[in-house]
């Protein structure tokens, strides 16, 4: 699924940067990022969202991350959803439920997935083929699982081929001023 030219509400996942990147880098060199802050390696809240989010909507995407305390979780089970994604699954995924469903509700003309899909927390490692598969992709991912990580932060992330990068971050848990700069 991609939504060429799109933005997306997403919590960054620093200990999987590496391998997500260089899947990016090996399947689609024009999906990496020339911007330091963007991190490839994500957990979806919601997207994709607003092309041109106006003041009042970063605003409101800002009362929403302040609304989430910041919470655990790991990564370690890998699955594959039927359209062939495989995938990490936080666990436990309810502070990412709770910030989607926030979102959602702030945002109801950009349902997530744009409807396609039911929202599930899983953060994207590889497609299924005949060379990948769950056990594959496991293998590779090596002693990077299980990954103990930390949700503190929701960046607004703008994908498009060689132009993917970061928009704005927000701390998740308290009120802060936008950092980044409008698309």
């Amino acid at each position: 699924m991609t939504w060429p030219g799109h933005s997306v509400l997403q919590v960054p996942v620093q200990p999987l940067e590496g391998f997500v990147r260089g899947r990016h880098a090996h399947y689609d060199p024009a999906w990496v990022s020339a911007d330091a802050a963007f991190v490839h390696a994500h957990v979806t809240a919601l997207g994709p969202w607003l092309a041109e989010p106006s003041p009042v909507d970063l605003a409101a995407v800002a009362e929403v991350a302040a609304s989430v305390e910041p919470f655990a979780f790991v990564l370690e089970r890998v699955a594959t959803f039927d359209s062939g994604i495989v995938h990490l699954v936080p666990e436990p995924d309810g502070g990412f439920r709770t910030l989607t469903a926030r979102l959602a509700e702030a945002f109801p003309q950009c349902p997530p997935y744009a409807g396609e899909f039911a929202p599930v927390p899983h953060l994207t490692l590889d497609l299924r083929s005949p060379e990948v598969s769950e056990e594959s992709t496991r293998a590779l991912l090596g002693d990077l699982v299980p990954a103990h990580c930390r949700a503190d932060l929701l960046d607004l992330a703008w994908y498009e081929a060689d132009g993917c990068r970061l928009l704005h971050r927000w701390p998740l848990g308290r009120r802060s001023p936008v950092l980044g700069s409008a698309p």
